[in-house]
């Protein structure tokens, strides 16, 4: 697999069937429009590539409007190198690029990729102000001469499979099991471990505080169980996010009691993946309450299997 950041600058010598798409998530929807790319590029003896962007386009176009993303850029090429994809391009979305007509973005993917074929998803968008869309790569595809293949959207229980829609389950409803399913893997923030207030460590419970990016999504509020891993070897975790209301922080934090784990981490990077939500956060009358219920958590967390499911 290769993977490239170009804007058009550089000419193939190969045809090329490309995938097009923000692709954050990498959820079912996705898999289908990358699986049917890679299958038409091998059909017809060319690469297939997956042309996407290294920055969500509306981090450039209004910020104000820019939604928290779901996967870094990591683990967005580590899943598609698994999935047996030839050119990864992961372009910068400037305001040269926001300014590109629909016409000659579809100009140059022909010019410089020799395209044979573009894959999209049926609601695809492209072009200076979005105003490119199905119907005009079908038109053009006749006169520069590659094929265009719509796949249609991917439903579950009668809601079309987007980012949007996942971005909903976990941060609004906090569906975890729900969310991963569409997204074929756990739903992971990763970080930086950083020192808290260090009171769980006087109950019993000691903690890492997450420092992760605030332009990733967080899951809605509460208590979960997750799977943490360090340095390759994985633990089983009970992660909080949230304010702490027993202790009054009033400051929103990301901590996790690693089960089995007795080593001093601090500026060490860990991933969290959060596989169930176990409950809401709660205020507890007296710091004995909260241990009861820390006690309770533990107990169910120890219970599950210590293991991480990656479907393609």
């Amino acid at each position: 697999m290769v993977i490239i950041e170009d804007s058009f600058k550089q000419r193939f010598e190969e045809d090329t069937y490309i995938a097009l798409g923000s692709f954050d998530g990498l959820h079912i929807g996705h898999m289908s429009l990358i699986n049917k790319t890679i299958k038409l590029a091998k059909k017809n003896n060319a690469k297939s590539m997956i042309f996407t962007f290294k920055n969500h386009p509306l981090m450039t176009i209004n910020t104000e409007l820019a939604p928290k993303l779901i996967m870094d850029n990591n683990s967005k090429i580590n899943v598609l190198k698994s999935l047996g994809v030839d050119i990864i391009n992961m372009v910068d979305f400037n305001k040269d690029f926001m300014k590109m007509t629909p016409e000659d973005f579809v100009i140059n993917l022909v010019s410089s990729y020799k395209a044979k074929g573009i894959i999209v998803g049926f609601n695809y968008r492209f072009g200076y102000k979005n105003q490119g869309d199905v119907e005009l790569l079908k038109k053009m595809s006749k006169n520069l001469g590659f094929t265009v293949q719509v796949i249609d959207p991917v439903k579950s229980k009668g809601n079309i499979v987007s980012s949007s829609f996942i971005r909903n389950i976990i941060s609004d409803e906090g569906d975890i099991k729900k969310a991963n399913k569409l997204l074929t893997r756990p739903f992971m923030i990763e970080g930086a471990v950083v020192k808290g207030k260090q009171l769980g460590r006087t109950l019993g419970f000691p903690t890492v505080n997450l420092d992760y990016d605030k332009k990733f999504l967080l899951p809605r509020g509460g208590v979960y169980y997750t799977v943490v891993e360090y340095k390759k070897r994985m633990f089983k975790g009970i992660t909080d996010v949230g304010y702490n209301p027993t202790t009054e922080d009033n400051k929103l934090s990301i901590e996790t009691h690693i089960l089995d784990f007795n080593e001093n981490i601090y500026g060490e990077k860990i991933k969290v993946y959060f596989l169930e939500r176990m409950r809401e956060e709660k205020k507890f009358n007296s710091l004995n309450e909260l241990v009861e219920q820390l006690k309770k958590d533990k107990l169910y967390a120890a219970k599950q299997k210590l293991e991480i499911s990656f479907k393609n």
